[in-house]
């Protein structure tokens, strides 16, 4: 019925609505727009590589799969974008990039999607981090390793879980 921007800074854009449901009920409901993002796990013999680093919302260091947006005024495509958090994250070069999936991220109060890729055929150099990734680290992981992470809450974004389960779900299904 109506909307107003009720906060906005340069990574994201919070908006309340004024909504009619089905049943004629009228609420307000928060919409927090981010850019879509890329999401990129980096295969390498029995592992992956992943970065870790402080996320201040949980007050914590966490391990997850090398993602992110594109900065604002900068575009190009979702390969492209996964290519480039890649190489800034890790310092990784794909030779080859395979898309997995799409998934909305948190539908119940963001409006933003991630494309999720395979990379392998891996080269290294030197990371490219922003400033905000300072403290980032990167690491192969074998899956049984990544598997304890998981299980001892130290790698909890469920971007990378979603991810790793697209990934999982692609190899079992070319196993049968």
């Amino acid at each position: 019925m109506s909307t107003r921007v009720a906060y906005e800074n340069a990574w994201m854009r919070v908006r309340e609505d004024l909504v009619r449901w089905p049943n004629g009920h009228e609420s307000i409901y928060g919409v927090v727009e981010k850019p879509d993002f890329a999401l990129i796990l980096p295969r390498d013999r029995d592992g992956f590589w992943l970065v870790e680093q402080y996320r201040y919302t949980v007050e914590r260091r966490v391990w997850e799969f090398p993602q992110g947006s594109w900065p604002s005024g900068h575009t190009g495509t979702a390969e492209d974008l996964a290519r480039a958090e890649l190489r800034e994250e890790t310092g990784l070069r794909a030779e080859h990039v395979e898309h997995l999936g799409r998934f909305d991220e948190a539908y119940g109060f963001t409006r933003q999607a991630c494309d999720v890729f395979i990379a392998t055929g891996l080269s290294h150099g030197a990371t490219e981090r922003e400033a905000t990734e300072a403290d980032m680290e990167h690491r192969w992981f074998s899956d049984a390793e990544i598997d304890e992470l998981i299980l001892s809450g130290r790698m909890s974004e469920s971007a990378s879980l979603a991810a790793l389960l697209l990934w999982r779900m692609r190899e079992r299904s070319a196993r049968d």
